[in-house]
């Protein structure tokens, strides 16, 4: 029996949602095979088509039933297998094929199950496209989830992007397709061609599941090859899956990949080349991490990253995906964590990717007052769906298990918790208590959480959150989203606008540096000087400082200091450790030539200094997310604009943090430290090396029995003194 009349038609039309029912080998007569078998082909242009074993044996020719490409005849074989068919064609060159639907699934009921329920863990090794030996054979499995779809196929240059030539098999109960094509090798581009449920042929898809795509403005997928590399950063992982990383130094390099250094063409660096270049330097700076603006495949440049669409494919900007797990296990090597930036908060619509991706609203949600962000003109994931929230949980996953890295930056936290965020009333639905809490999304981040930090100890996730939601890192049992830390945005909104102030006003605004001390230990906080605060007009952090050059470069040497010296983890963007004068942009390398002056490498020597200060001292780190660790020394002196703290720690010794931010040179300032005895000066900001004036106490400041002691504090200064006995 051959195909029927309405089989032949939707097959030649596209419309196959069965195809495993007509391609291939079948029965001749009676299921069981006595009858004999037939095989059907679909081979387009072809004028006469062979049947073989895979060994290569001729087992049958097969007749053209349909002038379209449609052939049919009967095999000389004892049972169902693959063949090898062997077309010719008017011009008379010939072409082998193995026929992919003489091949049985590769997926199984109970991936089905737990896609289904939500629950699946390792859908990267499912989904997506896996090079495999499947039956005896080498090929391709492609399985991809579109289950309001009444047709997908895979399409690439091995099969002329034609979408009638590998349509997929369905399987119903997961809503998921699938099918293995042999031959199909690493390296060979590809998409999904989808019909909706309403008939219409969508613009081809990116594989959501994709592990490397095409450069940019190209959007096809890329079948990888198995990541094989071999991982030499075992001690760095157990040092981290035994810390308490509250309790250690922590102090990131935020990085925008493309712009940190560029090659002598001003063409991206590739993985090898950063690596060569940016782990040296991190190390010489005494940065205990790496964190990279977004990497995962993205459309947009000016997005930097944050306009993200292939979620599992590393950028193609800096080379394949081997090329970035050769980084991360070089950083780990020499001691250096790797964080990335992810945003799971939108995605934007371009037809190749996420958006109506099988003609429904699959990813997003439907309703655009729950669907789509004004911010940003992208869609947003619907957090309610188990399969949505699945595929961004296996995401997070994926990092950690195939990429080793070390933790995740959760992009716009706030957007995703507020059902009402940048919306106005009648812009957004309610939930089912009538509130404008996001409820699905909040369970989403505590599964997120739990199932991260419950299978990758060590690993460590970061909330940028901008609103006072309480528990943004307290633990899911305990009510929390179980963030690990969450970004301090209050600290640096306050500092900077203190800072922006011309000195003889900072008097009135001491509040502006002592309220963050009120809620600095309500989470485990971050204090991020970001990539966010040097762009769109806002200028460098050197150019937010107020007064002439001098007094520029002196208060933010001070404002360092400060930092250092306050509770919590430090991040700085990049080049703002060398006082970069310019906005950063995304189109240009750092302004690397200013080191040739001495204000700016004065405070690059001074960040380097705090970094490994801040790492070899206990009482600098060991409490920054404990209110035991910080009590204030001078926390009323307005009229000086000068703040002065001390941290701690057990077994270690107290180290006073004295900040000042008037340009007068105070000499022999009374202050009343928690101890008498010498007290070390272990930093000064005002350093001559750091390119500041050289006033300081020589090294040591004499307290009496009762802790008083004179000191002087130079302008626009930090200083920090450790008790010495």
């Amino acid at each position: 029996m051959g195909p029927t009349p309405e089989q032949i038609d939707r097959l030649m039309q596209g419309r196959e949602d069965d195809p495993f029912a007509t391609l291939g080998v079948h029965p001749a007569g009676t299921s069981s095979g006595q009858g004999g078998f037939t095989a059907c082909a679909f081979l387009p242009d072809a004028v006469s088509v062979t049947a073989h074993t895979l060994d290569g044996k001729l087992v049958g020719e097969l007749a053209q039933i349909h002038q379209g490409g449609l052939f049919l005849g009967k095999v000389t074989i004892r049972k169902r297998q693959p063949l090898r068919y062997r077309a010719r064609y008017a011009d008379g060159s010939e072409h082998d094929a193995i026929d992919p639907y003489g091949f049985g699934p590769v997926l199984g009921p109970m991936d089905d199950h737990y896609l289904a329920e939500g629950s699946h863990g390792r859908l990267f090794d499912k989904l997506g496209a896996h090079i495999m030996r499947h039956e005896g054979t080498d090929g391709t499995h492609f399985a991809v989830w579109a289950p309001n779809a009444l047709r997908v196929s895979v399409v690439g240059d091995f099969n002329q992007w034609d979408g009638r030539r590998a349509p997929m098999r369905h399987r119903a109960d997961a809503g998921v397709w699938e099918i293995f094509l042999p031959g199909v090798v690493a390296g060979a581009a590809y998409k999904y061609e989808i019909m909706g449920a309403d008939g219409v042929v969508l613009a081809l898809k990116a594989d959501p599941f994709a592990f490397q795509s095409q450069l940019r403005p190209s959007t096809a997928s890329i079948v990888a090859p198995p990541l094989d590399h071999k991982w030499g950063d075992a001690r760095h992982k157990a040092h981290w899956e035994k810390a308490d990383a509250r309790r250690e130094p922590v102090s990131i390099y935020e990085v925008h990949a493309g712009s940190w250094q560029r090659d002598d063409r001003d063409d991206f660096l590739s993985w090898d080349e950063l690596a060569n270049r940016l782990i040296p330097y991190v190390v010489g700076m005494g940065f205990t991490h790496i964190e990279f603006l977004p990497i995962s495949e993205y459309p947009y440049d000016p997005s930097w990253g944050y306009q993200t669409l292939g979620l599992y494919a590393p950028t193609a900007r800096f080379g394949d995906p081997a090329g970035f797990a050769r980084f991360v296990d070089g950083a780990h090597r020499a001691g250096i964590g790797v964080i990335l930036d992810w945003v799971p908060a939108h995605f934007p619509t371009d037809a190749h990717g996420l958006a109506y991706f099988d003609g429904t609203a699959l990813y997003e949600h439907a309703d655009p007052r729950k669907g789509f962000h004004p911010d940003w003109n992208t869609a947003i994931y619907n957090f309610g769906r188990r399969e949505v929230a699945q595929f961004l949980v296996n995401n997070a996953l994926f990092w950690a298990e195939r990429y080793h890295v070390d933790g995740l930056r959760v992009d716009a936290v706030a957007s995703m918790l507020y059902l009402d965020y940048s919306r106005n009333p009648g812009e957004w639905i309610p939930n089912d208590h009538g509130g404008r809490e996001n409820v699905e999304a909040v369970g989403f981040l505590q599964q997120l959480n739990t199932l991260l930090y419950g299978t990758h100890a060590g690993v460590m996730t970061i909330a940028e959150e901008s609103t006072s939601w309480p528990g943004v890192s307290k633990p899911v049992d305990a009510g929390g989203l179980g963030f690990g830390f969450k970004w301090n945005m209050g600290f640096m909104h306050d500092t900077l606008r203190y800072l922006a102030r011309d000195p003889v006003h900072r008097v009135h605004h001491h509040d502006d540096i002592t309220f963050g001390l009120m809620y600095a230990f309500t989470e485990n906080f971050v204090l991020a000087l970001s990539h966010d605060e040097v762009v769109h007009g806002k200028a460098s952090l050197l150019h937010k400082m107020p007064g002439d050059d001098w007094q520029k470069f002196a208060t933010l040497r001070a404002y360092y200091g400060l930092m250092w010296g306050y509770p919590g983890k430090k991040l700085l963007f990049m080049g703002q450790e060398f006082a970069q004068r310019g906005e950063w942009s995304e189109e240009r390398a750092l302004d690397w030539h200013l080191l040739d002056h001495a204000p700016h490498s004065g405070v690059q020597q001074l960040v380097g200094d705090l970094n490994r200060l801040y790492a070899a001292r206990p009482a600098l780190h060991a409490r920054d997310c404990e209110p035991e660790g910080f009590e204030w020394v001078l926390v009323d002196a307005a009229a000086d604009s000068l703040f002065a703290w001390q941290r701690r720690a057990p077994g270690a010794r107290p180290i006073v943090v004295i900040s000042h931010f008037t340009p007068i040179l105070r000499h022999g300032y009374r202050m009343r430290l928690p101890s008498g005895g010498r007290w070390r000066e272990i930093l000064n900001s005002d350093a001559a090396d750091y390119g500041g004036s050289g006033a300081g106490n020589m090294g040591f400041v004499e307290a009496d029995e009762e802790g008083w002691a004179n000191i002087t504090i130079p302008p626009f200064a930090t200083l920090m003194l450790e008790l010495d006995y």
